[in-house]
């Protein structure tokens, strides 16, 4: 006897970014993408990608009328996958994804509409969870965070964060297999960015395997050098995810495993806030992690 498949449509919309997101979740390992896109993520559902820009095949206004069939036909049933900042300035014009009726469409006009009609919004990488480097001083473009449009579009989604420059695969592909299996997480399941805790509830710093260096004061002057990274720009003291646990490129490696320091990219500006990526953090940030440096 064929078991029933439910079949969930998403639509992933790419605005003020540069495709890693989308590249990372492309290297997904296990499972691999074409298990994503065409086999059952978890028994009896299964993702029907709708529309995404970097991956499909189509063009022109036929695909943009995809979109704007998946708002009718599936209003309230499906998922919305943001990538990228919201180009707001010049009426949105700085950002726009297609043609529409004779026009250009703005990134900005198909988030706001079909945001609207979806079930959940993911804001897949830092530029849509915070608003990323687009939205970097002076930001010209009026770039913001996906969270922040909608609110101030008066539009009532649930939204989760999946921060990162570019988020780890498993990541992006662990949080919509959640949902398919619990649905929708409830508040105590993300903390208050909105980030998912399975992901991102442990300090970089807490589970480092230089922890020891820092707890005995020996630390790296160079890139390279034994010790610990934090006096050469570590930002691992003030960000959550599980990198040091899950690793990188199917567990080959991660930035600190690697010689390189944390950049904090899973953090909320960290392009501001957290550069230069050599200086050490400000006395200020760590209080307020409440870290206690030697």
């Amino acid at each position: 006897m064929s078991t029933k498949v439910v079949e969930i449509p998403a639509v992933w919309i790419a605005g003020a970014a540069c495709s890693g997101c989308s590249v990372s979740l492309l290297n997904t390992v296990s499972p691999n993408i074409q298990n994503v896109l065409v086999d059952q993520v978890i028994p009896g559902k299964h993702i029907s990608l709708k529309f995404h820009a970097t991956v499909m095949a189509g063009q022109g206004k036929q695909t943009i009328q995809v979109i704007r069939d998946t708002e009718k036909n599936y209003k309230d049933g499906f998922i919305l996958c943001v990538e990228g900042s919201v180009s707001t300035g010049a009426d949105g014009n700085y950002c726009t994804i297609g043609m529409e009726d004779g026009r250009e469409l703005t990134m900005q006009e198909v988030v706001e509409s079909t945001a609207s009609k979806a079930l959940a919004v993911l804001a897949i990488g830092s530029c849509a969870s915070f608003g990323g480097i687009p939205s970097g001083e002076p930001n010209p473009t009026g770039a913001i965070s996906v969270q922040e449009f909608l609110k101030s579009r008066g539009i009532d989604k649930p939204v989760i964060n999946i921060p990162g420059c570019p988020p780890h695969p498993d990541w992006m592909v662990g949080t919509i297999a959640d949902i398919l299996i619990n649905g929708l997480p409830s508040e105590d399941k993300l903390d208050e960015l909105s980030r998912p805790k399975a992901f991102f509830g442990t300090l970089i710093h807490d589970n480092c395997p230089r922890r020891a260096y820092f707890d005995a004061g020996q630390f790296a002057r160079h890139t390279g050098e034994e010790g610990c990274l934090y006096e050469i720009g570590c930002k691992g003291p003030v960000t959550y995810a599980d990198c040091s646990l899950r690793y990188w490129n199917n567990g080959i490696n991660w930035c600190i495993g690697a010689g390189a320091q944390c950049i904090g990219c899973v953090e909320p500006s960290f392009h501001d806030d957290l550069s230069p990526m050599f200086k050490k953090l400000d006395e200020d940030l760590l209080e307020r992690f409440k870290i206690k440096t030697r």
